[in-house]
């Protein structure tokens, strides 16, 4: 009877606390899952910018590359009209040199036919002893006449053609030069463009990667949350069906004690002495140092703090730069190893490692009433442990992501956070 008994208090004691503890968990799945949420929807958003980004930056090197081809033809165009300049500038030289060597012959013969022909054009002229020869020789120098004529025509139309190509030659050079110029110019903007672009696009890949890991985070937070949640549900289920079994265990024990001492009452005289009451137990004591042993309700500015150390940040005060967020509980700075007391009796009820918490370890003192003892670097106790007050539960460490090491102590009171300095004896 009496196991049942105390199977049954245990269990009446346990649940309210465990259906407080999943009410916050639930709460915090609830959260994580609005910022997965969200996390989400940004990541979409960026998936589409980054999408909109490399539509543009292959737009705008498949246009750079469409310009390289076009400039490459034109050096080729280029180098096609360099080579015709310099074969028609060669060709020019020796027309030139022709040229001059023919006028100079040209002059030569033209001082020799006037010195000659004048003199033998008068000796005929005045002889004119013989009018055939007269004929033709006047018929001679009227074709030599219109030869070197044509000659000369010939020369300088030749020249004229030469410097119109040159010219038109040199029209289209500089029109390819001007064009190069301008698809030069348009290439160094799609290229200053590009470098944008994939400078745009690169952040996006950063911002979808820091928000992909974020969103990771969270969604690992969710499912620590959410097998948190599962384990207190399923103990809960399971104390609920022990207590009703208890209670039925005790109802039956009860009602066969009864039986059993209205039987020895009728059996014993009346005068039979009676057996001296059971003293109370005496109040809980720890090897630590002074402690409360009074029920947790009327501890208040009684306990003493679980660790010697420094508070590193205080109930209510702002966590970080996030404005939204209060601490829950105090951090205590303590050494590395240093032994984490527990400050008022209690049962284990949670001794594992949990994210955000690190090794962590949650005591139920009754009536709603826990104490939770965060980023330890050794637990020394198991969940269903009964622990006294002062007595080593766990060691400072710095688990849970944590810089340096610190203990985080909280107090919840029914579920709702209470600031552990209301409780625990004035610190220096």
């Amino acid at each position: 009877m009496l196991r049942a008994l105390i199977t049954l208090a245990l269990v009446c004691v346990l649940q309210p606390a465990l259906a407080d503890e999943r009410a916050q968990t639930q709460q915090q799945l609830d959260a994580t899952r609005q910022d997965i949420t969200e996390l989400k929807k940004l990541l979409g958003k960026l998936q589409e910018e980054k999408s909109g980004v490399q539509k543009d930056l292959r737009g705008t090197e498949t246009e750079m590359g469409k310009l390289e081809k076009q400039v490459q033809e034109l050096q080729k165009e280029l180098k096609k009209s360099e080579s015709e300049l310099e074969r028609l500038d060669g060709e020019k030289k020796k027309l030139q040199s022709a040229r001059v060597e023919q006028q100079r012959l040209i002059a030569i013969q033209a001082r020799a036919a006037y010195q000659n022909g004048r003199q033998e054009y008068l000796k005929l002229l005045l002889n004119q002893q013989n009018p055939e020869k007269f004929a033709r020789t006047l018929t001679y120098y009227d074709y030599l006449s219109t030869a070197r004529l044509e000659q000369l025509k010939s020369f300088n139309e030749t020249l004229r053609q030469l410097a119109n190509v040159e010219r038109e030659i040199a029209d289209q050079q500089s029109q390819l030069l001007a064009q190069k110029s301008s698809l030069d110019t348009q290439r160094d903007e799609l290229d200053k463009v590009r470098k944008e672009r994939q400078q745009a696009l690169a952040k996006l890949n950063s911002d979808v990667k820091a928000r992909d890991a974020k969103l990771q985070a969270r969604q690992q937070d969710q499912a620590d949350l959410a097998k948190v949640l599962k384990t207190i549900e399923e103990t809960l289920a399971r104390q609920a069906r022990e207590a009703e079994q208890a209670r039925q265990k005790a109802l039956i024990a009860q009602q066969e004690a009864e039986k059993k001492r209205q039987r020895e009452a009728e059996a014993l005289a009346s005068d039979a002495p009676r057996k001296p009451a059971r003293a109370a137990p005496g109040p809980l004591v720890s090897s630590a140092g002074e402690s409360f042993g009074g029920p947790f309700a009327t501890a208040r500015g009684k306990l003493p703090w679980p660790v010697d150390g420094r508070l590193l940040a205080r109930f209510g005060e702002t966590r970080g730069d996030d404005t939204r967020t209060k601490w829950d509980g105090v951090m205590i700075s303590a050494s590395a190893g240093s032994q984490v007391h527990a400050v008022h009796g209690g049962r284990v009820v949670f001794a594992d490692w949990l994210r955000g918490a690190g090794l962590l370890v949650i005591l139920d003192h009754g009536n709603g009433y826990l104490s939770l003892y965060g980023h330890n670097q050794t637990l020394l106790k198991a969940a269903g442990d009964v622990v006294k007050a002062g007595e080593s539960i766990s060691t400072v460490g710095n688990s849970g992501g944590q810089d340096t090491p610190a203990l985080y102590f909280a107090i919840r009171q029914q579920g709702r956070p209470s600031d552990p300095a209301q409780w625990c004896r004035a610190q220096g």
